[in-house]
């Protein structure tokens, strides 16, 4: 998955979505606390290399120090993703890891032999995990120390930014949005009664009756209909083909007319 802006990442995966509702009590407040001062830690030094920052909190709205209304400091997402992957390899090692020699009961003594790839050993403790926790649930999230910044965004003033709209870009954007609004309309005053289009107008029934168009088989259907012969004659496909071709050229000069009609008497409506 790649990853070139940071914060405009949608993971394709949940994670954690193995995890059972037993893995979870043994997140501890304490773990939540360092998983957030870790996620915001790593979130931050990957802003500190880039010019346009994105864990800003720009949308908080805090109410005694609690945001009811979440906020849009990506942190807080890495730290929720993080949580569950943090409990779903808490879970996996007490599973398979064999605790040190000096492990103790508690949360701060506890420590275990993880075996690598590559058959070496290493002693990891809960802050290990909620380290590596941070670092992928980051990377989910667009944020990877390992990945140099783009130009434009190690070069601080060097961002596109989008100039002020002029009067008349708004007046064009107006009146196009109005024009959109009226596409059925501009299509039946170019399409009239449909005389002029014999083909495209059958086309338009048997497909309108059509559950699935890519089974409905309309070219064959039309050339049947038009043409006899047997269903799906490829000579007579192509005679339908042909005088859809001929008729959509007629049918977008008229679009086209009438679009103009409509878009200058709109522009010149708007200026007075």
């Amino acid at each position: 998955m790649s990853n070139g802006v940071p914060g405009k990442c949608v993971p394709s995966n949940v994670p954690g979505e193995k995890l059972t509702p037993e893995d979870m009590p043994r997140v501890t407040p304490d773990d939540w606390a360092e998983i957030q001062r870790l996620a915001r830690g790593y979130c931050r030094t990957v802003d500190a290399t880039r010019s346009r920052k994105r864990m800003d909190g720009s949308a908080t709205i805090v109410k005694q120090g609690h945001a009811p209304y979440g906020t849009d400091d990506v942190s807080d997402d890495v730290t929720q993703d993080a949580v569950l992957l943090f409990a779903q390899r808490l879970r996996d090692v007490l599973a398979s890891c064999a605790p040190t020699p000096d492990s103790g009961p508690t949360r701060d003594t506890q420590a275990w032999v993880y075996v690598r790839r590559d058959g070496g050993e290493l002693t990891i403790t809960r802050t290990t995990l909620q380290r590596w926790a941070v670092r992928d649930a980051a990377a989910r999230n667009g944020y990877r120390i390992d990945v140099p910044a783009d130009e434009i965004d190690a070069t601080p003033g060097a961002q596109l930014m989008r100039g002020v709209p002029r009067t008349e870009t708004v007046t064009g954007a107006a009146v196009a949005f109005c024009v959109s609004q009226h596409s059925a309309e501009m299509f039946r005053q170019a399409f009239g009664d449909g005389r002029d289009f014999p083909t495209i107008g059958r086309m338009i029934d048997v497909g309108s009756n059509a559950e699935d168009l890519g089974r409905a088989g309309i070219f064959s259907s039309v050339a049947q209909a038009r043409y006899g012969g047997a269903y799906g004659s490829r000579r007579a496909v192509i005679r339908v083909r042909e005088a859809a071709r001929a008729e959509w050229r007629e049918l977008s000069e008229r679009l086209d007319d009438v679009r103009s009609t409509m878009v200058h008497g709109g522009i010149c409506s708007a200026e007075d």
